[in-house]
């Protein structure tokens, strides 16, 4: 069996035995908060680590999941089971959308329009105070309540919650990886114009990637909202993207375990320097140079690189020539 698949077992494991081992409620809520932000990092991952598009506006869609969930369950009486995936589907929708014009570009002006996508939803959000309550945004947004017997309310059942959530999102991208579909992202990603050459309709594939990347983006703001019970503008600034960002960087673009690692990382990073938090990003900045600068494909291409050095086969041990053959050469 091979040492990733045995790790990923033995990870799960462990996650899900932690809320019957602990009741604390600061190590549960760090945990979850990792959970939510490493289905939306893993979501960027999909556009950024195996298509090769940087969108900018992946905040945005996370903001956009947020708030429908929290309009819905708030203002209209909506079920979270309801509400949850309508986010997904409306994020997936607007994602359809903004690759209808945002692949008449490419390379650097991609980014530069996801951009100002992503700022002018936020300023709409910051703004239209009838519908998002603006600057002071929506506060007491319901959590998922009881399904039978089982109540949600309850902080380790939403912990279960949020890590089957990431583990039905990794098994998704895992999925569309694998498959064809998977292989023309990566092509895309590799050479755009020779993939068109090779007959692979790059538009198609680069609008299912946004899709997909937007969807999964809308799930993570969905138990976003419902968890905190409280948005603000915040949740979809760019400031958030470039976190995300961060996350797939430290743990490795295009490797399924590398947002997750990377979220989990700084996510527990940050809490363990939370005392010091004047000096947080003196200490976390020259560590995230230092990885970036020695490590550029992040934690997990270290670890690929060190697995493939360990499984490397032995030389052949070398054939000594008989003297025959030795003078046969020389001939």
């Amino acid at each position: 069996m091979r040492p990733g698949v045995v790790i990923t077992a033995l990870a799960l494991f462990a996650a899900l035995l932690i809320p019957v081992i602990t009741k604390n409620g600061y190590y549960l809520d760090v945990l979850i908060m990792a959970f939510i932000w490493s289905i939306a990092a893993s979501g960027l991952n999909v556009l950024l680590g195996y298509t090769g598009l940087l969108s900018l506006a992946h905040a945005a869609f996370f903001g956009i999941g947020a708030y429908t969930v929290g309009i819905l369950m708030l203002k209209h009486g909506w079920s979270f089971w309801l509400a949850w995936p309508t986010a997904t589907a409306l994020t997936t929708v607007l994602g359809f959308l903004l690759g209808l014009v945002a692949f008449r570009t490419r390379g650097d002006a991609f980014a530069i329009f996801t951009l100002a996508v992503g700022v002018i939803v936020t300023q709409v959000i910051a703004r239209w105070e009838h519908l998002t309550g603006g600057r002071d945004g929506l506060n007491g947004v319901p959590q998922p309540g009881k399904v039978g017997p089982i109540d949600f309310s309850e902080q380790s059942v939403f912990y279960y919650l949020a890590l089957g959530a990431l583990v039905a999102t990794l098994y998704v991208i895992y999925s569309v990886v694998k498959a064809p579909v998977g292989r023309a992202f990566v092509a895309v990603r590799s050479n755009e114009d020779l993939a068109r050459a090779s007959g692979i309709d790059t538009f198609a594939h680069k609008q299912r990637a946004l899709m997909l990347s937007t969807a999964i983006a809308g799930l993570a703001g969905g138990l976003y909202a419902t968890y905190l019970g409280f948005l603000g503008p915040a949740a979809s600034a760019v400031t958030v993207t470039f976190t995300l960002l961060l996350y797939v960087i430290v743990g490795g673009a295009a490797t399924l375990a590398g947002p997750v690692i990377g979220a989990f990382l700084l996510v527990v990073l940050a809490q363990l320097l939370q005392a010091s938090q004047e000096y947080q990003h003196l200490i976390l900045g020259p560590l995230l140079v230092v990885l970036v600068l020695f490590f550029p494909h992040g934690l997990m291409g270290l670890w690929q690189k060190a697995t493939r050095r360990f499984n490397r086969p032995a030389p052949a041990p070398a054939v000594i020539a008989t003297s025959q053959e030795a003078e046969r050469a020389q001939r």
